[in-house]
């Protein structure tokens, strides 16, 4: 029987709470903000073009951010903010000023328009410090990770909300994005990706929700019916309760995401809603679609998704489900253009473009991953930094130097396909390797006695270079998640003491092989 995200991940918070508290690196790469162009309902209401033709500065810290936002010459005046490293409450504060309203326990995005956040380089994480958009329009955030943001607990940031947007926001284009909590409210979690009061003509593009009890909601409560035209396609909803997302009054258009284990409800469509939800891949999931925990209802209008082992429960006074055999009951039309993928696909194209530290990879429409074009609205090569340092630090995905010490250490794993060894990952050998059962799975290196690892390398075999999507490195004596990210290279954090180290694959375009599981003190 699945268990909840709470009750899973219950066991892990603490430790994971420490890893995340030292600030992993990431190894991402570099990437330019909205070479693309902004997608579905953003593109709609004059357009989301975020601070394209404006002054493009860098920052590492969360204070930098609200310095580059504080320090324009108006409150609507264009700036692009490209963004490295761990933003957290230790490099957080308030700073003022006539272009801004800033606060010190979160990145707040008060009353202000024409900003783009950009993760670059090694990847930007906000570590348990929420993004908040309120009384502004016109926001773009790309390629950014926001984790284990809390409403409850220490520290508290955004009401609990990875991404919360409330009170009059217009446009708002956030793409490319991984959003994580570590459980539901009971361990202090709230929502992913939350509209209300009033938000409007918003696109969740490319992006990763995962590990939580809540993804998101559009309408704070069943009389908050002014919120809606906010379009969500080739997203990964992975380990979700509830509310992916949930609908209350107003129009969404959902196409071409994932959703997997969606534990308890999925696309909850109620108080008036209507979602068009078109060509989706839904699985080893439950009730996902319908109107629940609510008599008042919404609707639907379904076309071409994919329900690979999900189950449905029975209508009641309170539950509504759609399935098992979802039919329209609405019809709902839609004023961009957009290209269905076919749902077959969907799974393969989200994995190697949904979520930050992907390159920017979108789909053709055609079921093919594509690396975008750099357009005339992208940043400048060359940004300003409002706080240079005097020396740049060593890039952490720099070949590492010193002993491998995967040779002549033991390995094991979770699954392996035929003719593949978990030995091939410490033998030195690039000829040889090790692939999982499926599109996932896990490999590690052990040792006899306590052993310090600061960096790991993960080499794919020839020809399947880019195979591997989403990661976790693993402390398995602990369970504390050393780091997380998107694609083989190396990965590195802070030195810890362990006699097993834990490599899992979360998520691949397909099957992984991994040659080289290498291990480094320094």
């Amino acid at each position: 029987m699945r268990r909840p995200v709470a009750l899973r991940l219950h066991a892990a918070l603490a430790t994971m709470a420490v890893a995340a508290a030292t600030g992993v690196v990431l190894s991402m790469p570099e990437a330019a903000a909205a070479a693309s162009g902004a997608t579905g309902y953003a593109t709609q209401n004059g357009g989301t073009t975020g601070g394209a033709g404006g002054q493009t500065v860098r920052a590492t810290t969360g204070t930098q951010i609200h310095q580059a936002l504080c320090g324009r010459a108006g409150s609507s005046t264009p700036i692009t903010i490209e963004v490295e490293g761990t933003i957290n409450h230790g490099n957080t504060t308030k700073v003022s000023g006539d272009s801004c309203s800033t606060a010190a326990d979160k990145i707040e995005l008060k009353q202000i328009s024409n900003v783009t956040i950009v993760g670059v380089g090694n990847g930007a994480v906000f570590d348990q410090l929420g993004i908040h958009i309120r009384e502004s329009s016109n926001i773009i955030i790309q390629n950014v990770t926001v984790r284990n943001v809390k409403k409850s607990g220490s520290p508290t940031s955004n009401g609990g909300d990875a991404i919360g947007m409330e009170s009059g926001v217009r446009n708002v284009w956030v793409d490319h994005a991984t959003l994580e909590a570590s459980g539901g409210e009971s361990e202090g979690y709230d929502g992913l990706f939350d509209m209300k009061d009033d938000t409007q003509y918003v696109t969740l593009s490319y992006s990763t929700l995962r590990n939580s009890g809540r993804g998101g909601l559009i309408g704070s409560s069943e009389s908050d019916r002014s919120n809606g035209y906010v379009t969500f396609h080739h997203n990964l909803y992975e380990n979700i309760d509830s509310r992916a997302p949930l609908l209350r009054g107003g129009i969404a258009h959902m196409y071409n995401n994932h959703y997997k284990s969606l534990n308890e409800s999925g696309i909850n469509s109620r108080a008036g809603a209507k979602a068009k939800v078109d060509n989706n891949y839904f699985e080893d999931s439950k009730d996902v679609l319908g109107t629940f925990y609510t008599d008042q209802a919404g609707s639907w209008q379904v076309s071409g998704n994919i329900y690979d082992n999900v189950t449905w429960s029975e209508p009641g006074e309170d539950n509504n489900p759609a399935g098992p055999d979802p039919q329209s009951n609405t019809t709902v039309s839609i004023p961009y253009p957009y290209t269905l993928d076919d749902a077959s696909c969907v799974p393969d194209v989200v994995s190697s473009t949904a979520g930050a530290g992907k390159g920017l990879r979108v789909s053709d429409g055609n079921c093919s991953p594509q690396t975008p074009t750099p357009g005339p609205s992208d940043p400048t090569p060359s940004p300003t930094d409002p706080t240079p340092d005097p020396t740049d630090p060593p890039d952490p995905t720099d070949p590492p130097g010193g002993t491998n010490l995967s040779i002549g250490a033991g390995s094991d794993g979770t699954s392996k396909a035929d003719g593949t060894s978990y030995g091939n990952v410490r033998d030195g050998d690039m000829s040889t390797y090790w692939s999982p059962a499926g599109s996932t799975g896990s490999v590690s290196v052990k040792w006899g006695s306590a052993t310090t690892v600061s960096k790991i390398n993960i080499r794919e075999a020839a020809g399947s270079e880019g195979t591997i999507g989403s990661y976790r490195v693993v402390d398995h004596g602990t369970g504390a998640v050393l780091a997380s990210g998107s694609g083989a290279g190396v990965i590195a954090f802070p030195a810890v003491s362990l006699e097993k180290i834990t490599f899992q694959i979360t998520g691949a375009s397909g099957t992984p092989k991994v040659a080289e599981f290498e291990t480094y003190a320094g």
